[in-house]
C-alpha cells in the first residue's frame, strides 16, 4: 500500500439556516457564509468599532501601567522566531518608539543554540544590553525559569503571549494572555502580534494618544495573524480586514511592501491567502534557517532601499528553505512507505514520528506539516539540536489535540521530554537522544485513545458544486473579495465532476490541464500543484473524467485577466 493508496473522501459543509439571503446577500455567498455560521449581514460588518473591546482582555490595563513607568527606562522586546513573533516585535518597537520611549530595542533567541521562548540563556544575552523591562511577544507563557532568572536579576518582566499556559504560570510582573484560565475574553484566537496590538492600544489609550493612531500598523496585525494560521474569527477577521485595505492603499510599512514586491504579488489586489503562502513563508525563512533579526529589520526599515535589500535575502532564504524541505520531505515519504510494508499489511500508527539525524531543524515542522496533510494523522517530525537533544515538530488534524497529547505523554513518561508548548493543531518539543522509538509507541497510542472513529480517515470539506453559468471569472472575483478568508473561515472549495480536454506537465511536477464542466460549458484552465510529483501519478489523457476538489482564482498574465481551477484533488472518475 503506497503513501497515496488512500484518497480523502469528499464531505459537504452543512449549511445552517440562514437569512443572509433576506439581507441583499447573493444566494451564493449566503449559502457560503451560512456554512460558516454567519447569520445576518451584521456579522459581516469588518470595521474597526466591531472589534472586542480593549479593556476587556484581561491584563491589558496592568500591561499599559507597567509599559508607561519604563517610559524612560529602557526596554527590550523578546521575540520569537516565526513571522507571528516578528510582526509582533516589529509592532512592538515601531509603536513605542512612536509613543516617545526613551530606548526601545529587540532581542530574538538563537533557535539553535538558546531554544524557544525566554530562557536562561536569553536573559544572560539580554542583561549585557541593561534593560530596565522584559517584554514578551508571542512567547513567555512557559518560560518559568527564564522568568525567575530575570527576576532574581532585578528586572520586571512583562508577558504577552497567545499560547497555551502549563499548570504553573511563570512569576511574571504582568502577564496579558486570552488564554489563561478563568479569560472571560471574547476572542481567544488572538495571535502573538493581535495580543501586543492590544497591549498598545491600552497603552495609547493611557497616554492620551490619537484615537486611531495605532491603526496605522495593521498591516503588521494583518500578516502575523494570517501567518500564525490562527482561527479567523470575527475579531481576528477584522484586524485582517482592516490591515488588507492598509496595503491595497500602498500605506503598509516598507518591508512589507518589498516583501510583495519580491513575491510577485500586487498589493493593490492583495487578500489574505497571499500573506499566508507568498508573504509569510518568506519571512518565517530567517527564523527557520538562520536569525529572524533579518525578518524584525526588514519590518522595522523606514527607507525603502533598504527595505528591498533585506526582502531579498529573506527571498534567498525562503528558496534555500524549499530546496531543504523538498529533500526532507521525500526522505520523509520513503519512510512512511517502508512503515506501511512493516509485519505484513500493517497500516500506520494513530500518531506518526520521524526522525532522520540529518535532517534540518528549522524545516522540522513543514516536513510534519506535508506529511499530515498528506497521511491524515498527527505528525511528529524530529532532527538533531545542537546540543545533542532532538527538536521535534508536531502538527496535528482536527479532533486531535496536539498539546494535551504530549502532555499525557510528559505526565505518563515523566523526564521523556525535556520541554514542550504550543496549540491544539501545533506544537513543539525537545527530546532526549536516543528515545524516540519510546516516544513514538507513547505518542501513538496516546493519539490513538483520543481519535473517535473516522477521525483519521482524511476529508475534502467542501461547498458543493457549482453550476455551470457559476463557473465564471466574476464569481471568482466576488469570491476573493468577500473574505478574507483563512483557518477557522476557510475559503470555499468545491466539488463536481469535468472531462479533461488537455494535460500536461508544467513547472516542477504541476499538472496543468484544461476541462470542461457539462458538455456545453466552455473549456476552464484548471492547475494541480505537484500533483504530478506524488507516486503513481501520471498524466490523464484527453478524455478522461476526473472529479476535482478546487477552488476559484483570478489568473493575470500580462494583463488578461481569466478564471483559473486551482486543484487540490483529482481523482479519475470510477466507471
Amino acid at each position: 500500500m503506497s503513501a497515496e493508496a488512500h484518497q480523502r473522501r469528499v464531505v459537504r459543509r452543512p449549511v445552517a439556516a440562514t437569512v443572509l439571503a433576506a439581507d441583499g446577500v447573493t444566494p451564493l455567498l449566503a449559502r457560503l457564509y451560512g456554512a460558516r455560521g454567519v447569520t445576518s449581514a451584521e456579522e459581516l460588518s469588518l470595521g474597526l468599532e466591531r472589534l472586542v473591546p480593549v479593556g476587556t482582555l484581561p491584563g491589558v490595563e496592568a500591561a499599559a501601567a507597567l509599559l508607561a513607568r519604563h517610559r524612560a527606562g529602557r526596554v527590550l522586546i523578546v521575540g520569537d522566531f516565526d513571522a507571528d513573533g516578528a510582526t509582533a516585535s516589529a509592532l512592538m518597537v515601531r509603536v513605542l518608539r512612536r509613543y516617545g520611549f526613551a530606548s526601545v530595542d529587540f532581542l530574538v533567541p538563537d533557535r539553535f543554540r538558546l531554544g524557544y521562548g525566554l530562557s536562561p540563556g536569553v536573559v544572560v544575552e539580554a542583561e549585557k544590553r541593561a534593560p530596565s523591562l522584559l517584554v514578551t511577544v508571542d512567547n513567555g507563557v512557559s518560560s518559568i525559569d527564564g522568568v525567575a532568572a530575570a527576576r532574581a536579576a532585578g528586572l520586571e518582566v512583562l508577558i504577552t503571549d497567545h499560547h497555551l499556559p502549563g499548570a504553573v504560570l511563570p512569576e511574571a510582573t504582568v502577564h496579558v494572555n486570552p488564554n489563561l484560565p478563568g479569560s472571560g475574553f471574547a476572542s481567544r484566537a488572538l495571535a502573538g502580534v493581535g495580543v501586543a496590538f492590544y497591549v498598545l492600544a491600552a497603552l495609547g489609550r493611557l497616554l492620551g494618544r490619537p484615537t486611531g493612531e495605532l491603526s496605522d500598523y495593521l498591516d503588521l496585525v494583518a500578516l502575523g495573524t494570517v501567518a500564525d494560521v490562527v482561527p479567523l474569527d470575527r475579531n481576528n477577521r477584522i484586524l485582517v480586514e482592516q490591515g488588507l485595505r492598509r496595503v491595497r492603499a500602498g500605506r503598509a510599512v516598507p518591508g512589507l511592501r518589498a516583501l510583495c514586491a519580491v513575491a510577485r504579488r500586487p498589493q493593490d489586489r492583495l487578500v489574505a491567502s497571499d500573506l499566508g503562502f507568498f508573504v509569510g513563508p518568506r519571512l518565517n525563512a530567517a527564523g527557520r534557517l538562520t536569525d529572524m533579526s533579518i525578518g524584525i529589520e526588514c519590518l522595522l526599515a523606514d527607507d525603502d532601499t533598504r527595505a528591498l535589500e533585506l526582502a531579498t535575502e529573506l527571498d534567498r532564504l525562503n528558496t534555500e528553505r524549499r530546496e531543504i524541505e523538498s529533500k526532507m520531505q521525500a526522505e520523509a515519504e520513503r519512510i512512511i512507505v517502508g512503515l506501511r510494508f512493516d509485519a505484513e499489511g500493517a497500516t500506520l500508527p494513530a500518531g506518526l514520528c520521524l526522525y532522520d539525524a540529518g535532517w534540518h531543524q528549522g524545516v522540522v515542522g513543514l516536513v510534519a506539516s506535508r506529511i499530515k496533510d498528506r497521511v491524515h494523522r498527527p505528525v511528529v517530525a524530529f532532527a538533531p539540536g545542537d546540543d545533542g537533544a532532538l527538536r521535534g515538530s508536531a502538527r496535528s488534524v482536527p479532533g486531535v489535540h496536539v498539546r494535551d497529547a504530549l502532555e499525557a505523554v510528559s505526565t505518563a513518561v515523566p523526564g521523556l521530554i525535556d520541554r514542550f508548548g504550543g496549540h491544539a493543531m501545533a506544537a513543539g518539543l525537545t527530546l532526549g537522544a536516543g528515545r524516540v522509538r519510546e516516544f513514538a509507541d507513547l505518542f501513538a497510542a496516546e493519539v490513538a485513545r483520543r481519535a473517535e472513529p473516522g477521525m483519521l480517515q482524511g476529508t475534502w470539506l467542501t461547498d458543493g458544486e457549482l453550476g455551470a453559468a457559476e463557473l465564471t471569472l466574476e464569481t471568482a472575483a466576488t469570491l476573493r473579495a468577500a473574505g478574507p478568508w483563512g483557518s477557522g473561515f476557510p475559503e470555499p472549495c468545491f466539488d463536481g465532476r469535468f472531462s479533461v480536454l488537455e494535460a500536461r506537465e508544467v513547472g516542477d511536477g504541476h499538472l496543468k490541464c484544461v476541462v470542461r464542466h457539462g458538455r456545453a460549458a466552455p473549456p476552464l484552465d484548471a492547475i494541480a500543484f505537484g500533483w504530478l510529483k506524488r507516486s503513481g501519478r501520471a498524466l490523464p489523457r484527453p478524455g478522461t473524467v476526473a472529479d476535482l476538489v478546487y477552488r476559484l482564482d483570478v489568473n493575470e498574465y500580462q494583463g488578461v485577466r481569466r478564471l483559473q481551477l486551482l486543484v487540490d484533488e483529482f481523482t479519475p472518475a470510477a466507471g
